[in-house]
């Protein structure tokens, strides 16, 4: 939304004000400003979850590797049963198969991983709200 419209809708504070206050939250990564491309729009029907076991001391590498990948879309360190998860976008569950398989199960430092298709988002990352009573101003 313009800040033109959030001033208009707000109706207490001006455009320029809007302007100055947004741009403090992007220069404090308080916010982040940009656009979110639909994958399923570009061809990429397929999401899988997958969820990988290092060995000791390499879960780092194994991780910092997985972010290389342009068809990966999100990767973190976890707690807990596996060491990394790893979203990835697809043409086709073959193609899933494929990267799981050659890639991931292949590189260097990862004991075992385990894979779910993803068939539905109902809430995604970009969908987030902060919780009300959170943020003072």
């Amino acid at each position: 939304m313009q800040a033109a419209e959030i001033a208009r809708r707000v109706n207490t504070v001006s455009e320029r004000v809007i302007r100055y206050r947004i741009e403090r939250m992007v220069a404090s990564d308080v916010i982040y400003v940009g656009a979110v491309v639909n994958p399923k729009a570009i061809g990429m029907m397929t999401v899988a979850d997958v969820w990988v076991e290092c060995e000791a001391g390499s879960i780092m590498d194994v991780a910092r590797r997985m972010v290389e990948y342009d068809n990966v879309s999100y990767v973190a360190c976890s707690i807990g049963e596996t060491d990394v998860s790893v979203q990835i976008l697809a043409h086709d569950t073959a193609e899933v198969y494929r990267f799981v398989t050659e890639v991931i199960g292949k590189s260097p430092g990862v004991r075992k991983t385990t894979t779910s298709i993803v068939p539905l988002v109902l809430k995604d990352v970009y969908q987030w709200k902060i919780p009300p009573g959170i943020v003072s101003d």
